[in-house]
């Protein structure tokens, strides 16, 4: 379920074992990581702020930024694959150490300026088919729930669809917090395909 030559690369979800007792308080279980992530997602935020303007000035986001970002995205993922039921161990809270549903991203690198003052905009079609993918990634988390709940383990289709639109939803918000100049794609794309600093003439 990788795709090695993107940037944002959501990896693991071959467990399809699940615990019935936790799957059927899933709901409850999560709420504890929902708090600490609201905390999280307002330092994030001004995190990217930041990042933002020294991209803007320097066409590249600082490594500290950078990992501080990456950190709340991956945690954010790991979150939201519990939650959803895509995964089965309860997270630990924040980003370190390992998930069986995880999110691996490329060091920072250069960035056109000109495309991280527009970000919000450029990203505004992946935003608008989150939508729809999310309401799929809903229902996969119904579906996985009854599933779960009657047989121990969740259907390979109803996993593989879901780690489809949350892979989109990565990538989607790794973009929009400059993780990454690469825009948002659905599957493996070649490592070779530009990105954006290499689309338009930098700066001066």
């Amino acid at each position: 379920m990788s795709t090695p030559s993107h940037p944002i690369r959501l990896v693991g979800g071959h467990d399809l074992q699940r615990s019935r007792l936790t799957v059927f308080f899933r709901l409850f279980i999560v709420i504890p990581h929902v708090i600490v992530l609201v905390f999280y997602a307002i330092g994030a935020f001004v995190a990217e702020v930041i990042a933002w303007f020294a991209a803007l000035f320097t066409g590249r986001v600082p490594l500290g930024l950078h990992n501080f970002i990456e950190g709340y995205l991956r945690y954010s993922t790991r979150v939201l694959a519990y939650a959803h039921i895509l995964a089965d161990p309860f997270p630990a809270f924040g980003a370190g150490g390992s998930y069986p549903v995880d999110l691996e991203v490329d060091p920072p690198v250069s960035q056109n300026r000109l495309t991280v003052f527009f970000r919000g905009l450029l990203a505004l079609p992946c935003v608008i088919v989150l939508y729809p993918l999310q309401i799929a990634l809903n229902l996969v988390a119904i579906g996985n729930w009854f599933v779960a709940l009657f047989t121990g383990g969740v259907p390979a289709g109803l996993q593989s669809l879901g780690m489809f639109c949350l892979r989109f939803q990565s990538r989607t918000n790794a973009y929009l917090l400059l993780l990454t100049p690469r825009y948002p794609a659905f599957g493996d794309t070649p490592a070779s395909l530009p990105s954006d600093q290499a689309a338009l003439p930098p700066l001066p």
